[in-house]
């Protein structure tokens, strides 16, 4: 007996098996380590993170028959809810509009721009990356006590100058709101399944840390 889980594939993982996704099989209670050690070839020295069916998950979880099971390689960077990525180019306008309140005493915003080069391409894992910076946004709504917040992320080329991600949060008093702020920026970068493409390359970034059970 055995079963077929699917294998999501992202940024130099994806360009290294050239596709997107592939199609494992695999014995009847086979766990994450025996998709990895399968993989080694393609996957084998990267700190990778993985999520079964968009939930994160460690080597000793086990697979079930049509689970989608994503490698995630180290992400790069580098609301009120819901976060978004897009696409389309970003603006700050909107995003102020969004998190204005009558509580509000300060409105913190935050544009991370293309330097140096002509263009970066942006990939993402869509849907995950989605839910975490869902769950940024909400957590630090809660501990900085900000009035609302909004996070966005743009994948695709971003020319030279233009935002690639783009924050704005507002709270009674300016330190929660720089606090809040530069506490969603910064997890985004470390945690969302987001990479960057640079002159042909991938940079690999940080490795977004498992959250806590």
């Amino acid at each position: 007996m055995g079963m077929v889980v699917t294998i999501r594939l992202f940024a130099m993982l994806r360009e290294r098996a050239g596709a997107g996704e592939i199609e494992l099989d695999l014995p009847d209670g086979a766990r994450v380590r025996d998709a990895l050690d399968r993989l080694d070839d393609l996957a084998g020295g990267l700190p990778l993170v993985m999520a079964i069916n968009r939930d994160y998950a460690d080597a000793d979880s086990e697979l079930r028959p049509g689970d989608e099971l994503a490698l995630i390689p180290p992400v790069s960077g580098g609301e009120t809810v819901p976060a978004v990525v897009t696409t389309e180019p970003l603006a700050l306008d909107p995003l102020v509009a969004r998190v204005r309140d009558p509580r509000a005493g300060a409105v913190v915003t935050f544009q991370g721009v293309t330097r140096d080069v002509d263009h970066l391409d942006y990939e993402a894992y869509v849907e995950m990356a989605d839910e975490r910076i869902r769950a940024i946004v909400a957590e630090a709504i809660e501990r900085h006590g900000l009035c609302a917040a909004v996070a966005e992320h743009r994948i695709g080329v971003v020319p030279l100058s233009e935002p690639s991600v783009a924050v704005a949060a507002s709270a009674p008093h300016r330190g929660d709101a720089f606090a809040g702020a530069r506490e969603i920026i910064d997890r985004i970068k470390a945690e969302a399944p987001i990479w960057k493409r640079e002159e042909g390359e991938w940079k690999r970034g940080t490795r977004p840390p498992t959250p806590p059970a």
